[in-house]
This record gives C-alpha cells, structure tokens and sequence, in this order.
C-alpha cells in the first residue's frame, strides 16, 4: 500500500515580485516579531528586498556557518531568546534554512513551543519543503553531521521569487540545483512510480533540466540575462523544479548519494550542494539493481544503457557542462581519508549501503575510490 503524508505548510507564494507582497502578510500566518536569519553575503538582499517590508522585527542573526555546526544553533537559539523573537525568517541556502529548522525545535524542547518559520530560499535545494535538517556534532573525536525529522520544524510560510536567486553564485545556485535533481531520484528508494513523488519528481526533473541543458557556461546570472541568455522566467522554472522534486518530503528517505554527502560535507567540510554534483550519478549507476526500473519515470524510451544509465549519463554531462565538480580531488581531502569514509558510511547508513546489493562492503569501496 502506498502512502502519502503530508507536512504542516501554510502557504506556498511564488511568482516575479511575490516577495514584496507576502511579507506585509506574514502575521496572518502567525509570523510575527520575527528575527531574520541570513548569511552576511546576503546583506544587501536583506536591506533592500526584505527589511523595508517586515512590519516589525526582532533583529538579524549572521552567525550561521555552513552545515550548520551544533554551536551556531545554540547561538541561534540565544539570539532568538534575548530579542524575544516569536518566530523567524529563514533568508538563504540550505545552511540557513536547517539552521532556522534546528533552533525552532531546540526552542520547542525547551520550551514546549515552535518558532514558526517564513523560508525565503536563495538555492535550489528544496529545504524550505522539508522537516529535515541536519546538525553537525563538534564536540566528539571526528565531526558528524546527523539528521533529523521533525514535523514541527518544517517553514510555515515559503516565498518563491526569482530575486532571490537573481545574485546567487553560479556555482552554488546551478550546484543546488543537482543537489535537488538528487532529491528526486533518491526519493525513489521506498515508494512506487505511480506516487505523488514519482509523478511530481519526474516533472521537477524536466524542468530542471529543460532550462539548464541551454543554460550559459561562465557567466553568472545577472549577465547572462543581461546578455539576453537566461530570463527572470527561467529562474522562476528552476525554483519550481526544485519545489516539484521536493513536493513529498515526509513520504521519502534518502539513499547513499546523501548520505556520502553527509560525510563529505559535514566531517570533511566540502560544500554541501557540490557534494551531489560528485556523488549522483556514479551512485545511480552502483544502485541501478536496487532500483530496478523505477527510474524509467526520469528516462523514458528504449536505451542501451537502462534508465538508470542513461539517467546517470545525462546528469554526468550536465555538471560537466555548468563547469561544476565531479570529483572529490578538486577540494583539499587527502585521498587517504578515504577508509575513513567507508567506515563513517558502514557504521551510521548500513540500509543505504545496502542499496549497492551482494557484496555491498567491496563495492562501495569502489564507488569511493571512484569518487576521487
């Protein structure tokens, strides 16, 4: 039997110039004195397209490092307490946006309240859709990044628009956006090709990929739309996609792609949406047998190569072609980590390690060593 489940969202406003009309709105959602959580690089996104709009405020909170290290939360959680804020605005990526998710629920377990949250995304990744987020541990021997599912934490309020994109770096917008393209097909792990993940994923696939196969090597957005090379339209398109392939957050779990990000990024401290540019496709072809033919709902048509090839292809040479990462050897992790690795994935995700079939400890050694 399948199953969908569904999150407690509020609304979901998206469109050129929704930003400015929803954030006069946000108290009808139960978002008020809200503390604004961002990253100083979008300071000037929140001068002129957020503060002048907030009716009233609780402050500003920057101290928010990538992958979300457990010491920034209970900054977080601190700053959210002396200001008196009653709820927040999530401005930016993923880091932020678990960020916002993490000190919500630490606020809940200690006060028997959640802070609700307005999400105003600047990636692609599709966090503000989800109950997840993810903490990294500091005060063990090695760091770790762990997950969480909390339904309570999820964004109340998520603001689509493309200005919000409009000055992401190239490189985390269009690595975001595999990183989202990862959601999707991972998401296939436990359900069926006629669930509302499948169906929708598949589109958000499409689309996504209908506008980045044309997209502008180099250049960053705002001159190639000066350049008459990308539209405000086609980031309202990938800012869909990445809605569309993270529609069904609570009806899925993740596979081994994410997990091997996990480790990348939050113990060795690779960026977290380039970790998907490396591991996706070469981990669609390792689970093709776990998958069997659910990924035909991403690659239809006959093929030589199955649909999982042939979708594993397809990705390798659309990250080829933005110019973004696909080995692990173009950031400093010495290649000697690499058991360390193995072990970190064998012992926390036994079930996604599994996904690789008989003889799953020899080959996920050769999925790693490939990885490099």
């Amino acid at each position: 039997m399948d199953q969908y489940n569904c999150l407690p969202q509020d609304g979901i406003f998206w469109g050129e110039r929704a930003l400015h009309g929803t954030l006069g709105r946000l108290d009808e959602f139960g978002i008020n004195h809200a503390i604004t959580f961002t990253a100083e690089s979008l300071a000037t996104l929140h001068q002129s397209h957020v503060q002048p709009h907030l009716k009233q405020g609780a402050g500003v909170f920057m101290d928010l490092p990538a992958h979300v290290p457990d010491v920034a939360v209970r900054k977080g959680l601190d700053a959210c307490r002396q200001s008196g804020a009653q709820s927040i605005i999530a401005l930016g990526g993923g880091s932020v946006l678990d960020a916002a998710k993490a000190v919500s629920h630490l606020h809940h377990e200690k006060t028997g309240r959640f802070l609700p949250i307005a999400a105003l995304p600047t990636t692609l990744s599709g966090s503000e859709f989800s109950h997840y987020f993810g903490i990294t541990e500091t005060d063990g021997v090695q760091k770790f990044k762990r997950s969480h599912a909390v339904r309570g934490s999820v964004p109340k309020i998520v603001v689509i628009d493309p200005v919000l994109v409009l000055d992401t770096p190239r490189a985390l917008l269009l690595s975001s956006a595999i990183k989202s393209i990862d959601h999707a097909i991972e998401g296939m792990r436990q359900v069926s090709s006629e669930h509302p993940h499948a169906i929708m994923a598949a589109s958000g696939v499409a689309r996504f990929l209908g506008v980045l196969e044309r997209w502008p090597p180099t250049m960053q957005t705002r001159e190639a739309i000066d350049a008459g090379l990308v539209t405000t339209s086609d980031l309202l398109q990938l800012q869909l996609a990445a809605w569309q392939c993270y529609f069904s957050p609570a009806s899925v779990i993740y596979g081994l792609s994410h997990r091997i990000g996990h480790i990348l990024g939050g113990t060795y401290g690779l960026p977290h949406s380039a970790t998907s540019c490396i591991t996706l496709a070469p981990v669609i072809r390792a689970c093709a047998d776990f998958y069997a033919g659910k990924l035909a709902v991403f690659s239809p048509g006959p093929g030589g190569e199955g649909a999982a090839g042939q979708l594993a292809s397809r990705i390798a040479s659309l990250v080829t072609a933005l110019g973004l990462p696909d080995r692990v050897s173009a950031f400093d992790l010495d290649k000697a980590r690499l058991p360390e690795v193995a072990a970190l994935l064998t012992h926390n995700y036994p079930t996604e390690v599994a996904d690789l079939g008989s003889g799953a400890t020899a080959k996920l050694d050769e999925l790693l060593e490939s990885l490099w």
